[in-house]
């Protein structure tokens, strides 16, 4: 019998070092006003220099399985999205798996860029359909500081570090994950990439000379993706679905720039939603944007049983991912110990 699955638990990391506009535009040449106004981040999150995605990601699934009560014995997967991984191999979701002690799981990474973990969200809840008493740790990370280029002030000042995570397992009927979209458009997929380190082009002293190892993007020509894709993806998953626009109670993008969201907003129709934004103080963390601000919701008491939650990551490749789920309350008595520790740092 196929069950209904849905987010019994999440959780989220950041690291305790806050990088302001200001310390951040004297670095790369703007002004704390130029980088508000452009984006609407005023700081974001920098990994210490020990810490990996990995550990970033194992944190945040910790603080997950805490507050599902689901213990690591208990997970028959850890699905991992992040395009910053701590190798190009192994996948970095067997180190995850063995940090937080997930013995009985099988993991694997999944690479959709800033929309991955929407990506990840989908192949999980999949693979649990049928699987009588299994439970996933889906998890998104990513640790931009480490590819970026401090000279480009376009890029370096958007991206900050973190995780976030959410259990999956069997919920309610009428609950849980009631459908998924995804999309690519291969043709577009120079807008966004890291030139160098793979079969294409190896790591040279030439790549390493020309700063080919750096993330680019076109910031022009990903807006106009974004401008041109996000409300007809969110039109065809509603419509999939047999949803009405005004029934949509939470919206939950990928944190990618305050301006650009704030600009496509209305265009989406979603009249009684809530758009969430935690990128003034965390910025852009990838794969982690969506679930990083899920558990910020969650923690602060916004979400009730039977909210209908709009998922929407958009990233490299290009692609978009969009997911609807119905919440099923847990309990949330007080904030994770990791993430309350950052906070002290804001």
């Amino acid at each position: 019998m196929r069950r209904t699955i849905g987010v019994v638990g999440t959780g989220s990391y950041l690291p305790g070092t806050s990088v302001g506009n200001a310390e951040l535009g004297a670095a790369v040449g703007v002004t704390d006003e130029w980088i508000t106004r452009k984006t609407g981040i005023r700081s974001r999150r920098r990994a210490a220099q020990h810490e990996a995605t990995s550990d970033l990601a194992a944190e945040a699934a910790r603080s997950a399985l805490a507050q599902s009560g689901i213990t690591p014995d208990q997970l028959s997967y850890v699905v991992m999205a992040t395009s910053t991984p701590d190798h190009p191999q192994p996948a970095t979701a067997g180190i995850v798996q063995h940090l937080i002690g997930a013995t009985n799981a099988a993991a694997f990474d999944v690479n959709s860029v800033c929309s991955g973990f929407v990506f990840a969200l989908s192949v999980a809840s999949g693979l649990l359909h049928d699987n009588p008493d299994g439970y996933a740790m889906v998890i998104g990370a990513d640790t931009y500081s480490r590819i970026l280029d401090y000279s480009d002030h376009r890029t370096a000042i958007l991206f900050g570090d973190g995780a976030g995570a959410v259990v999956l397992g069997p919920v309610a009927e009428s609950h849980g994950l009631l459908a998924n979209r995804l999309t690519t458009r291969g043709d577009q997929h120079g807008l966004i990439g890291v030139p160098a380190g793979g079969s294409r082009l190896p790591a040279s002293a030439t790549t390493v000379a020309e700063g080919s190892h750096h993330f680019k993007m076109d910031g022009r020509g990903v807006r106009r993706f974004v401008e041109d894709s996000l409300a007809a993806e969110v039109d065809a998953l509603l419509t999939s679905a047999s949803v009405r626009r005004e029934d949509i109670r939470h919206f939950v993008p990928h944190q990618a720039n305050g301006v650009l969201l704030t600009d496509i907003w209305p265009s989406l129709g979603l009249t009684n939603a809530t758009c969430h934004l935690t990128l003034e103080h965390y910025g852009n963390t990838g794969a982690a944007s969506i679930p990083i601000t899920m558990d910020q919701i969650h923690r602060d008491g916004l979400l009730t049983e039977n909210d209908l939650l709009l998922l929407c990551g958009f990233g490299g490749g290009m692609s978009v991912g969009s997911s609807l789920l119905v919440w099923t309350a847990t309990a949330y008595a007080h904030p994770p110990l990791a993430m309350a520790a950052a906070h002290k740092e804001s």
